[in-house]
């Protein structure tokens, strides 16, 4: 079984340089000012590979209040009740889902995609995410999308 992620605000100067450059490179990709994750990882002097392996965990705080609608990716263990846990705890955290997509379980697992509103949210992201993580059959969370 996956461990779980679990999330730390941490003063980005005691911290590697890797992970600013990584949002840099991210801030790049978004504006346009480079066209792919290798452009962008040399202009930064960082590998590539580096890049993809902190690029989903790596956000400035900024970030993720000022994201209006995000869509999480959630790995789940086919038992009853998981997903209607899911849909109560953004409920509860004021959240608006947009959309769900659901693929059929294989294995015992099923992937869910949920798009969501945060305008109105009453916590973190972060917040919310361990919240979800608490949910028993929730293996894992990926945020990937964010408008």
């Amino acid at each position: 079984m996956n461990q779980k992620p679990s999330y730390l605000l941490v003063d980005k100067a005691v911290l590697p340089d890797i992970f600013s450059k990584v949002v840099e490179a991210k801030r790049l990709l978004q504006t346009g000012r480079c066209k792919t994750a290798s452009e962008a990882a040399e202009r930064l002097k960082i590998s590539r590979s580096a890049f993809y392996k902190y690029k989903d965990c790596v956000f400035l705080l900024e970030e993720m209040g000022k994201e209006k609608i995000i869509t999480l990716f959630f790995v789940l263990v086919d038992i009853p009740g998981v997903l209607s846990a899911i849909l109560k705890t953004l409920a509860r955290a004021n959240t608006s889902v947009l959309t769900i997509n659901q693929n059929i379980p294989v294995n015992q697992t099923a992937n869910i995609t949920i798009s969501i509103r945060t305008e109105g949210m009453k916590s973190s992201i972060g917040g919310l995410l361990e919240r979800l993580n608490e949910i028993e059959g929730v293996n894992k969370i990926e945020i990937i999308a964010g408008e």
